[in-house]
C-alpha cells in the first residue's frame, strides 16, 4: 500500500486543510506528548501511514492470540496472511516467549527479544503500533513485552482491525517482510513481578488486581488450565477484563477512570496486575497507563505460577446467599 494510496483515505475536506497542518508535530516530539495515552484511533495511524517522512519511522504489529479453551484454537497466523493493516507484520507471542519454563508466555531473555524483533524489522526507536483481529486480549500483552523490553514509543490500535475496517481503511493480504532493524533491548525490572515480590505485597498489603473472569476468582469455576485451583491471591481485587471492554474497545478517560474508582483503587500507589497467564493482566496494565498511572508493574507467571506454589495461600469467596 503506497502512502499517497493511503492518502487518498484520510486526506480531510479542504476545510480541515489548516487544522490538519498544524496538528503536525516533529517525530519525536509527537511521540512524547502522547506517550500519557498509549491508545490510538484508525485516523491518528493511518495519518501516520500517509506521511512519507512518518511511515519509514512506523511499524505495525498484528499480535493475536488464540483465546484459552477455546477447541479447536482458531489458527491466527492464517487469519493475518488472509488479512492484515498495510505492511502490518506477524508478532508470534507464543513463539517469543521463554520457552526453557513451563509456564505460557513468559518474558524471554533480551537478548533473545532483542534478535527477534531484528529479524521482524522493528526497531526499538520506531513508533510501534499493535492491534489484533478481535476484541481486546493479546495486543496489549505485546505493548508490554515491547515497553518492557525498552522500547519508548509503542501504542495500541483501540478496536484493533475491525475499528480499522470500519473507518473503511485498507488492508492487505499475504505476508510481509521488512529489512533487518536494530533492536537494543534494555528490560525494565520494575515493569515485572516475580512470585517472591508477589508474596511480598501480600504481606503489606499492596493493591493487586486480578483480570479473570469473576468466577474463578471467587473459585466458583474451574481453570482452563488443568490441575490448577482456582480462587485469588489475599487482598486481591478483581478487575474482570470484560469490565474494561465496550464494543470490542478498552474504555477510556471517564468511563475507564470510573470502573477503577468502583474498585477502590488508588492510581497513585503502586499496583500490580494478574490474571491466568499474563495475558489480560497487561489489558489491566494498559488501561492504567492510558489514565496516568506510572508504578504498574506485571505479574508474569501469574495464577499459572502462583497456584502451583506450595506456600501459597488461595482464598475463594463463597457464592451470595
Amino acid at each position: 500500500m503506497t502512502s499517497e494510496r493511503l492518502r487518498d483515505f484520510v486526506r480531510p475536506p479542504e476545510s480541515n486543510l489548516v487544522i490538519l497542518t498544524i496538528s503536525y508535530l516533529p517525530t519525536h516530539t509527537e511521540c512524547n506528548l502522547d506517550r500519557m495515552n498509549p491508545l490510538v484511533s484508525p485516523a491518528w495511524l493511518a495519518a501516520r501511514l500517509a506521511d512519507p517522512v512518518e511511515a519509514p519511522e512506523t511499524v505495525i504489529l498484528d499480535a493475536t492470540l488464540p483465546p484459552v479453551g477455546v477447541t479447536p484454537a482458531p489458527d491466527t497466523h492464517a487469519r493475518y496472511l488472509e488479512r492484515h493493516l498495510p505492511g502490518a507484520v506477524f508478532f508470534d507471542i507464543e513463539a517469543l516467549s521463554d520457552h526453557a519454563t513451563s509456564l505460557p508466555h513468559m518474558l524471554p531473555t533480551p537478548e533473545s527479544f532483542a534478535a527477534s524483533m531484528a529479524a521482524l524489522g522493528v526497531g526499538d526507536q520506531m513508533r510501534i503500533v499493535v492491534y489484533e483481529q478481535a476484541g481486546v486480549f493479546s495486543a496489549p500483552r505485546a505493548w508490554w513485552m515491547l515497553r518492557t523490553m525498552g522500547a519508548p514509543f509503542v501504542y495500541v490500535l483501540n478496536g484493533g482491525l475491525g475499528a480499522w475496517i470500519g473507518a473503511g481503511l485498507p488492508v492487505e493480504s499475504g505476508p510481509v517482510s521488512r529489512p533487518p532493524a536494530e533492536f537494543r533491548a534494555s528490560l525494565d525490572p520494575h515493569a515485572v513481578t516475580s512470585f517472591a515480590e508477589v508474596q511480598q505485597q501480600i504481606a503489606a498489603r499492596g493493591q493487586i488486581l486480578d483480570a479473570r473472569p469473576a468466577a474463578r476468582f471467587a473459585g466458583t469455576a474451574p481453570e482452563p488450565r488443568p490441575g490448577l485451583s482456582s480462587g485469588h491471591m489475599p487482598g486481591a481485587t478483581s478487575v474482570p477484563v470484560i469490565e474494561l471492554v465496550e464494543n470490542g474497545r478498552l474504555k477510556e478517560g471517564d468511563t475507564l477512570r470510573a470502573v477503577f474508582a468502583a474498585k477502590g483503587v488508588d492510581l497513585h500507589k503502586p499496583i500490580t496486575t494478574t490474571c491466568g497467564s499474563g495475558v489480560t493482566a497487561a489489558v489491566i496494565a494498559l488501561g492504567l497507563e492510558s489514565l496516568g498511572a506510572t508504578q504498574v508493574s506485571l505479574y508474569d507467571g501469574s495464577w499459572a505460577e502462583y497456584a502451583q506454589q506450595p506456600e501459597a495461600v488461595i482464598e475463594k469467596t463463597p457464592p451470595p446467599e
